[in-house]
């Protein structure tokens, strides 16, 4: 019997830590669900784990990407059900680690069949995004699907456009298409979210934040500038400095700003994660009692 060790929760939890333990104990490798550190060129603005975190466990899908290059959900679940298959050879377990919910819900049950891209109304919400802003998109969303929009990063234009595009086709929630199909996989996964309290979740953000700005973020992002239109850059840590190179905000003002958007999108993360019946959710530092808990749940289904 194989399983899949599935690790949720918020932005700046603890996850990759927590990864790195249980991949130690239970003989596993780490499969990123994080779309952001897919792209080699952006580091330090996506909290990518340490040289000597990667070299501790093999880790797959992070820096397997150029910004340059197209990747989407369907092929992301592509890529992780063969790797897969060809890990469980070598592991009874492994372990996938992100915040995005999207992400793992493709990868247990398979993606559901959403209706074909409208060029029409991708282009019209490209024109709306151009001419109103985000913001005018992220408002329809909220009406349209609050599901999505609670799960979704709506600082990220990309993800915004395509939940909205399936809303216009189809006059129903993006959210409806979801969880419906459910694809035979051939492990068995066990699902985690980890929540540390609130105050020091917002505590850990700006702290990261003051970090990737120490590291050099200003000068990543600058050396990115020039290719801003690009989907990959269109998320916090990378807009908000654009916004202060055309000199929308100053430099103290792009960061908080960066601060400011990292929690929403944390606080989304928890409610969404939170509302989920089939996680099980720890305080991170927890590390003995999630331990407990998978090797528990690993005996028992052995038995059955």
């Amino acid at each position: 019997m194989n399983f899949l060790i599935v690790i949720g929760g918020p932005t700046a939890a603890g996850k990759t830590s927590l990864a790195i333990n249980l991949a130690h104990q239970f003989d596993a490798e780490i499969i990123s669900a994080d779309s952001r550190q897919f792209y080699r060129e952006m580091t330090i603005g996506t909290a990518k784990p340490s040289q000597q975190e990667l070299d501790s466990v093999t880790h797959h899908f992070i820096d397997s990407l150029s910004i340059h290059e197209t990747y989407d959900i369907s092929q992301f679940e592509h890529d992780t059900m063969k790797l897969l298959e060809q890990k469980f050879k070598e592991h009874s377990t492994m372990i996938m680690v992100g915040g995005s919910g999207l992400y793992h819900e493709a990868v247990i049950h398979g993606l559901d069949d959403l209706p074909p891209k409208s060029d029409t109304i991708r282009a019209a919400l490209q024109l709306q995004l151009n001419e109103a802003g985000l913001t005018s998109l992220q408002e329809e969303l909220k009406k349209r699907d609050p599901d999505t929009a609670q799960r979704i990063d709506l600082n990220n234009p990309l993800r915004v456009v395509r939940a909205l595009e399936i809303c216009r086709i189809t006059e129903q929630p993006y959210s409806s298409f979801l969880g419906k199909k459910k694809n035979k996989r051939q492990f068995t996964p066990l699902l985690i979210a980890v929540a540390p309290e609130r105050t020091s979740l917002y505590e850990r953000i700006n702290q990261r934040v003051d970090q990737m700005i120490a590291e050099g973020l200003v000068n990543e992002a600058r050396s990115l500038l020039s290719f801003r239109q690009l989907h990959a850059l269109h998320t916090v840590g990378y807009s908000e400095l654009f916004d202060h190179f055309d000199d929308k905000y100053s430099l103290e003002e792009a960061i908080e700003k960066i601060k400011q958007h990292t929690r929403n999108y944390a606080k989304r993360q928890m409610t969404w994660f939170r509302n989920q019946s089939n996680y099980t959710i720890f305080h991170p530092e927890n590390i003995a009692g999630i331990t407990d808990w998978i090797r528990s749940k690993i005996t028992s289904l052995k038995r059955t």
